[in-house]
């Protein structure tokens, strides 16, 4: 402004320049990320919702130490379809930037429909339909195995622990839920299995449904065909009746395995049938107790969860924690948080460090992370215990299945 009070050609100028710079520094600014995590934390899948929410809630501290700054919101989905669509709307419709979830496949499958067409970053924690990334998403990575890696990876280790424990099967019965992700296994299998040479022979395949009451017909059918091992996918309910109905009909084959399936290691598992938890195997991706982000997260578990076990979460928190993670580095490599570029930089994660076992943290053309490997867990002392590989291994696997007779 000159003498007079009248603002000068430069002034305007300058002042009008400023002006239109603005936008651009107020995006420089945005210090945190919005993230919108949506996950069953009600409904049929609660007990792995409220498992992965309390990964949620130990994630801000370690993200924080790592220089990360992140603002959560945190969703429930319901364990359904239809609500985990409408609530995405919300949180988009109310600034979230990237969304994280949702556990279980078909919620996230139309969670995924949602960010699609909002063109918002989707992270997958965990959720192992195939079609997730093999439909073309463009705004969608998973940071898990699909079905059918799961499958694969699953019945290899089947066949190096059995030998490993010099144990020998002939014949095996497949007992899965008919569920999403029961139904993706089960086609996972019929098409894997034959391809993978395995040692023994699959007499018979049983699906069930994960919502009734009980399982004693599809357990008097598998006693009467007497497998050596029974390969079961199951999440904790159907676990919890299947093992009360195998204990009833005292059905003991030589081994119980999962080649891929939550349930086994959950809290309410061991909670409702105690000591006869132990023995199961399971062949999934899981947390590396020797990695120091993992102890960190672990640490800050106990802090924010004194009443629950990380051993027991750890799977369900790990991945949980690692989707927050890819979205707070690729935000921090962004510098912003819209829609296109920040995909961008999710796309180009490159994550060394990090807390399940396998490579580094990165996605293929798909949005799969090809680098995630899996272990054999098996329940010894009502302890989820990594028996194979050797070099994440704390234990031997303990074979034959210990008899359900005896046990306190």
């Amino acid at each position: 402004m000159n003498k007079t009070g009248w603002i000068d050609r430069r002034s305007l100028l300058a002042a009008a320049g400023a002006t239109i710079a603005a936008p651009a520094v107020v995006r420089a600014q945005a210090k945190s990320l919005k993230i919108a995590l949506m996950l069953p934390r009600s409904g049929f899948f609660a007990q792995a919702g409220q498992s992965c929410y309390r990964g949620a809630l130990a994630s801000p501290k370690v993200l924080s130490d790592l220089g990360y700054n992140v603002e959560i919101v945190h969703i429930d989905t319901e364990s359904s379809n239809d609500v985990s669509r409408t609530q995405a709307e919300k949180a988009i419709n109310d600034g979230a930037q990237c969304v994280i979830g949702a556990f279980e496949s078909g919620n996230t499958i139309a969670i995924a429909q949602v960010c699609e067409q909002r063109k918002v970053p989707l992270i997958c924690n965990i959720a192992s339909a195939p079609q997730l990334t093999s439909q073309g998403y463009q705004y969608l990575v998973r940071n898990f195995m699909s079905g059918p890696g799961l499958v694969t990876n699953g019945l290899k280790l089947i066949g190096e622990v059995s030998k490993a424990a010099n144990m020998e099967f002939k014949t095996a019965v497949f007992l899965h839920s008919n569920d999403t992700f029961g139904t993706a296994q089960a086609q996972a299998m019929e098409k894997i299995f034959p391809t993978l040479n395995m040692p023994f022979k699959i007499v018979e395949s049983i699906a069930y449904d994960p919502k009734a009451q009980d399982l004693s017909v599809e357990v008097t059918k598998v006693r009467g065909i007497n497998p050596d091992l029974l390969l079961i996918v199951t999440r904790a309910g159907d676990a919890i009746k299947l093992t009360r109905d195998m204990v009833r009909q005292k059905f003991q084959p030589k081994a119980i395995m999962s080649p891929g399936s939550p349930g086994l290691y959950d809290q309410e598992f061991f909670d409702a049938v105690h000591e006869y938890a132990d023995g199961f195997i399971y062949n999934l991706p899981w947390f590396n107790v020797k990695s120091q982000m993992t102890q960190a997260l672990e640490a800050s578990f106990k802090a924010t969860n004194p009443k629950n076990r990380f051993d027991l979460d750890g799977f369900n928190v790990g991945f949980t924690f690692e989707a927050l993670l890819i979205a707070a580095d690729a935000f921090k490599r962004a510098g912003t948080g819209e829609g296109e570029p920040l995909m961008k930089a999710i796309k180009a994660t490159n994550i060394k460090d990090h807390v399940m076992i396998g490579g580094p943290i990165m996605f293929n053309e798909k949005g799969d992370n090809p680098n995630i490997g899996s272990a054999a867990v098996q329940n010894i002392g009502q302890k989820p215990t990594v028996v194979y590989p050797a070099d994440v291994a704390v234990a031997k696997p303990i074979l034959p299945f210990p008899a359900w007779q005896g046990r306190k």
